[in-house]
């Protein structure tokens, strides 16, 4: 569940910053003038400390799933806010059942721009693609997971994701690799420390 709400939502926000991009050039073409996107990035405070409130939450390597129900609070009280129910959200984001209709996703996407940018929690600093170091993390946990015997393992096509299987999808090495992540990814940050 977890899972497939974070995928929706990833991929909502990629559709988003295309159309950005998009309303931009038109921007251009049409002799107006072109705004610029800013984004700082800085590493986040590690210790723990509550955030400001104009800062999206951000996930750790090690958060659980509890944990990561409360970093969706301000998230689902945006969406509420937005006329979005939980049961809406889980029949709109929700691509196995195949229940939502064409209005409530459309709901749903309209609602998510607004509340994701906002609310919806950052990934791990290690897993960002606004950190610079991201590459190298992956590619260090790849090699952890090889040197634990883990056969197919590679840095994904984004750079970030870890990919399992190779392509012969090889179950062993996509449970091994599933099961020994979390051990590898918190080696590499205890070392980038």
């Amino acid at each position: 569940m977890r899972r497939n709400r974070a995928l929706l939502a990833s991929a909502i926000a990629l559709v988003a910053l295309s159309a950005c991009g998009a309303a931009d050039s038109e921007k251009e073409m049409a002799g107006g003038t072109p705004q610029v996107p800013t984004l700082i990035t800085a590493e986040p405070d590690r210790s723990g400390s509550a955030l400001p409130k104009d800062q999206r939450p951000r996930e750790r390597l090690d958060t659980t799933a509890e944990e990561f129900q409360a970093l969706l609070g301000p998230y689902n009280k945006c969406m509420k806010e937005q006329g979005i129910t939980d049961e809406a959200a889980i029949g709109a984001g929700s691509d196995q059942l195949g229940i939502a209709t064409r209005e409530e996703t459309e709901r749903f996407e309209a609602a998510n721009r607004i509340c994701e940018p906002q609310f919806f929690p950052l990934p791990p600093w290690e897993k960002d693609p606004a950190n610079p170091e991201a590459r190298d993390f992956a590619l260090g946990v790849v090699k952890c997971l090889k040197d634990k015997g883990v056969r197919y393992v590679e840095v994904a096509e984004d750079g970030i994701a870890i990919a399992f299987g190779g392509d012969r999808n090889d179950s062993r090495s996509i449970s091994m690799g599933l099961d020994l992540a979390p051990e590898c990814e918190r080696e590499m940050a205890a070392k980038s420390k």
